[in-house]
C-alpha cells in the first residue's frame, strides 16, 4: 500500500514543473522576440501620423484612437445611451462578475482546454468579435463619411449611400405604433425567454454547482453578447435600425 502511494506521488510530481526556471525562462524569451518583432515593424513602417490638428478643417471621417475605434463603430448599430454607456458598463462588470460566475477549479493553476471549453470560447468571441473585429473594421473599412469599404475599394471622399433604415415590426409590415411597440418588446423578450430556457436545458446539470442565481446572469450576459452580432447582421444585411421601439427608449 505504501508503496501504491509512493508511486501516484511520484507521477503526480512528475507531470509538474516549477515555475523558475521553466515558465520564467519560456516567457522572458517569448517577450524578447515580441520586442524585437515590434522594433523591426516601428522600423519598417513608420507610424500613421498626420498633420498638427487644425480647427478649421475636419478631416473625415473624424476617428477615434484605435482602442476607441469599436465602440465608436457600435454607434452606427444602436443609440448613443447604449452605445457609449450601456455597453461599455456591461464590459466592465462583466468583467468583474467572472471571479464570482465561474466557479469552476478546474484550470487553476495550469493551462487546460478539454477542461474549459465554454471560458475559452465565450472568451473569445467577446474579446475576438466583440472587441477587435470592431477595431479592424473601423480603422480598416470605415472610410469617408464612415461608410463600409472594402480593402479593394477606393476611399472615395464624395461616396454617398442612400440607406433606407426601418424598424423591424416596418420590415414585417406592422404599421401602428402600438403594435409595432408590442411587436418588438416580444421580440426581445421571448429573445432572452427562450435562449434562457434553451440554455438551462442544456446545462441542466451545470445548475446544482453553480446554482440559479449565477446561471440566469451568466446566460443573460451570453445571451447580450449574441444580441450584439445579430443586431450588426441586421443592420449591414438587412438595414434593420431599430427591434423595438417605444416613447421611452429604442432598442
Amino acid at each position: 500500500m505504501a508503496e501504491e502511494i509512493k508511486k501516484k506521488g511520484a507521477e503526480i510530481t512528475h507531470d509538474k514543473v516549477h515555475v523558475w526556471p521553466y515558465l520564467v525562462r519560456l516567457e522572458f524569451l517569448c517577450s524578447i522576440l515580441v520586442v524585437v518583432g515590434l522594433t523591426a515593424w516601428s522600423i519598417v513602417i513608420d507610424a500613421p501620423l498626420e498633420e498638427a490638428a487644425n480647427p478649421t478643417k475636419t478631416p473625415n471621417p473624424s476617428k477615434a484612437p484605435w482602442y476607441f475605434l469599436g465602440l465608436q463603430d457600435i454607434l452606427v448599430y444602436f443609440d448613443p445611451w447604449f452605445a457609449g454607456v450601456v455597453a461599455p458598463v456591461l464590459i466592465i462588470v462583466g468583467l468583474m462578475l467572472i471571479p464570482y460566475l465561474d466557479v469552476n477549479p478546474k484550470g487553476n493553476g495550469y493551462y487546460t482546454y478539454t477542461e474549459r471549453k465554454t471560458a475559452i470560447w465565450v472568451y473569445s468571441f467577446g474579446f475576438l468579435v466583440l472587441w477587435i473585429a470592431l477595431i479592424i473594421m473601423g480603422v480598416f473599412l470605415r472610410g469617408p463619411g464612415w461608410n463600409l469599404f472594402m480593402p479593394w475599394q477606393y476611399w472615395d471622399p464624395h461616396k454617398v449611400v442612400a440607406l433606407t433604415s426601418v424598424d423591424l415590426p416596418y420590415a414585417f409590415g406592422v404599421r401602428d405604433y402600438w403594435m409595432a411597440c408590442l411587436f418588438g418588446g416580444v421580440v426581445v423578450l421571448g429573445y432572452f425567454a427562450v435562449g434562457t430556457a434553451a440554455y438551462m436545458f442544456l446545462e441542466r446539470k451545470a445548475i446544482k454547482s453553480v446554482g440559479i442565481v449565477r446561471m440566469l446572469i451568466k446566460v443573460n450576459l451570453y445571451l447580450i453578447m449574441i444580441g450584439i452580432v445579430v443586431k450588426i447582421v441586421l443592420r449591414l444585411g438587412f438595414n434593420i435600425k431599430y427591434i423595438w421601439v417605444t416613447p421611452w427608449f429604442n432598442v
